[in-house]
């Protein structure tokens, strides 16, 4: 199962940027085996302002039937654990593409939301683009130790 990160804007050279980076790196190294390749990033430019625009350029950036998880401060909050086991089970039962979904300083389209398959919530304070991107390629990344039965994950 192909597994993206779609997020409004691109990152400029920044640590948040080489977090990013270095966790979709090691999930795909530890994800080959799992099913769980590639792990990759979409980053999307709209050419409006506005979070109808941004909905537009994220819809078009995502493939066909995709299992959407839009990142939303009223979405569900999942453990690390949890997380993993979700992933494990679109992954058994044949999705084929999973994408997370970070919309833009205004966070995203509430129609957007609505269309999504599920949200996701990181608690309820308010975090940076960037670092939202880094926590959740983590996320990933875990989700993939988790699965693979590393011990980087501690209960």
């Amino acid at each position: 199962m192909r597994v993206s990160i779609a997020a409004i804007g691109r990152l400029s050279r920044s640590p948040e940027t080489e977090l990013v980076a270095d966790y979709v790196r090691r999930a795909n190294l530890g994800g080959r085996a799992l099913g769980l390749t590639p792990v990759d990033l979409i980053e999307v430019e709209a050419r409006k302002s506005g979070k109808p625009a941004e909905a537009e350029a994220l819809s078009a950036a995502i493939a066909d039937g995709a299992w959407i998880i839009a990142c939303d401060e009223r979405g569900k909050a999942h453990s690390s654990r949890q997380l993993a086991d979700k992933v494990a089970t679109l992954r058994d039962r044949g999705e084929r593409h999973l994408v997370f979904v970070i919309g833009g300083a205004d966070g995203l389209d509430p129609g957007f939301v609505q269309k999504a398959n599920e949200t996701l919530a990181f608690g309820p304070q308010t975090w940076p683009h960037a670092l939202v991107r880094a926590m959740l390629a983590e996320q990933i990344y875990r989700a993939v130790t988790i699965l693979g039965g590393s011990p980087y994950h501690r209960d």
